[in-house]
């Protein structure tokens, strides 16, 4: 189907592969933040939003700033902010577009009102924000929560590579020791690959995020006995990895249980390890980790009550000690502001875009941006679901329709 547009997606597509370039060259497509290569990127970004004439900035939370001002001032007083945006770094060895398509189409929505002349009531900002993936540090969506004044305090001492947080933020531009704040945003909009299959499977053209679900982590460990693998008998040992093995695919099994449900639901376990972790020893020692992701709190409480159960279970039949699972995070699940998101529908139907409601399984920047002004996420295919790997791809017809469901959101904002 040929659409007219009101975005170009050449010029989108132009930015994502400059982007792409920059990598290191080992690793395709890796911009850590902190590292030199997200400074080059960001030297990239700087130079594309002043070219698109916005007013640039780092602000002091490390974010990448540029605003489009609004003609409410002109009328005797600003309107407030309507913000787009994502970020540009990148997980390691991670992919072309997570991130990078929300901070591009974000610029070309900007452009794009430009050449149609088009002024809006409010300023458009938009921001690339500073490490929210997981950084060098341990911590995530660092920039996000700087500018909200969400960031615990205590990260700025955090360290990596020979510097403290505090250090890194002013490494990339950015004042630490300014506190964040902000009461001008008067909506917040994403856009972003799926990072899933639903969308291409479906031949879905807009997927329209209604929340972004809760994530909690739990510390399993597994307490055994060493013994000699080659004269312990086998019904004599208390081996911590077959039962822990077990406790894996009880695991597997609770949450694809819980995933039949009507709400979202996944579980990993995504750390293992294990002592002493010699081929003649039988393992003593087994730590997990479990991540967790639920749109419905009470869903994650039934997750953690079945573990928990399973545990006493495991530990009864084996012999080993198996401690009551320990919670060591939990943030809830984030609704998007409704409001917001029959906009994002009521414009994908106006440019003859198909779309669905769906609940965002992975974490974003607009989880935070949510917590102080209406908030909602646009996803665009992606082959395979696949991302957070070099194989990573979304077609550019599907961004520059994302972009354009943005374009008209942002002009259905502004009259609000």
């Amino acid at each position: 189907m040929t659409r007219n547009l009101p975005v170009k997606a050449d010029r989108i597509a132009a930015d994502i592969d400059a982007l792409a370039a920059i990598t290191e060259p080992d690793k395709p497509w890796t911009r850590r933040a902190f590292t030199p290569m997200f400074l080059k990127g960001r030297d990239y970004l700087i130079r594309r939003f002043k070219e698109a004439g916005l007013e640039t900035r780092i602000d002091a939370a490390g974010n990448l700033v540029g605003v489009r001002k609004g003609k409410g001032y002109e009328n005797g007083g600003a309107k407030g902010t309507i913000m787009l945006g994502s970020h540009s770094d990148t997980v390691p060895n991670g992919g072309r577009f997570d991130g990078i398509a929300g901070v591009v189409t974000a610029l070309e929505v900007a452009r794009a009102f430009d050449e149609a002349g088009i002024e809006l009531e409010h300023d458009l900002e938009i921001t690339d924000f500073l490490a929210e993936e997981v950084s060098i540090f341990g911590v995530s969506c660092i920039g996000s929560r700087g500018m909200l004044g969400l960031r615990p305090v205590e990260w700025l001492e955090r360290q990596a590579d020979g510097m403290t947080l505090a250090e890194g933020i002013r490494l990339v531009g950015g004042d630490p020791a300014v506190a964040g704040g902000r009461d001008d945003i008067r909506a917040f909009l994403e856009l972003h690959i799926e990072q899933g299959p639903v969308l291409e499977n479906r031949n879905i053209d807009i997927g329209v995020v209604t929340a972004i679900a809760g994530i909690s982590r739990f510390e399993i460990t597994v307490e055994g006995r060493a013994d000699h693998a080659g004269t312990t008998p086998m019904g004599s040992r208390r081996d911590a990895l077959t039962s822990a093995s077990r406790l894996v695919l009880g695991v597997e099994r609770i949450a694809s249980e819980l995933s039949l449900g009507p709400t979202h639901f996944a579980a990993t376990v995504g750390e293992f390890s294990m002592e002493p972790n010699a081929a003649n020893v039988v393992p003593s020692h087994v730590r997990m980790l479990i991540d967790a992701r639920a749109e419905d709190p009470a869903v994650m409480e039934t997750f953690g009550e079945a573990v928990g159960a399973l545990c006493i279970q495991t530990a009864a039949k084996s012999g080993v000690t198996i401690p009551p699972p320990r919670r060591i995070s939990n943030n809830p699940a984030t609704p998007m502001a409704q409001a917001v998101v029959a906009l994002l529908e009521e414009s994908a139907a106006a440019i003859g875009a198909s779309s669905r409601r769906m609940v965002s399984g992975a974490g974003h920047d607009a989880a935070f941006l949510a917590k102080v002004a209406p908030a909602a996420m646009v996803f665009i295919p992606c082959r395979d679901g696949r991302s957070h790997a070099p194989e990573e791809w979304a077609e550019n017809d599907d961004i520059a329709l994302g972009a354009a469901v943005l374009y008209e959101t942002v002009l259905k904002l502004d009259q609000q």
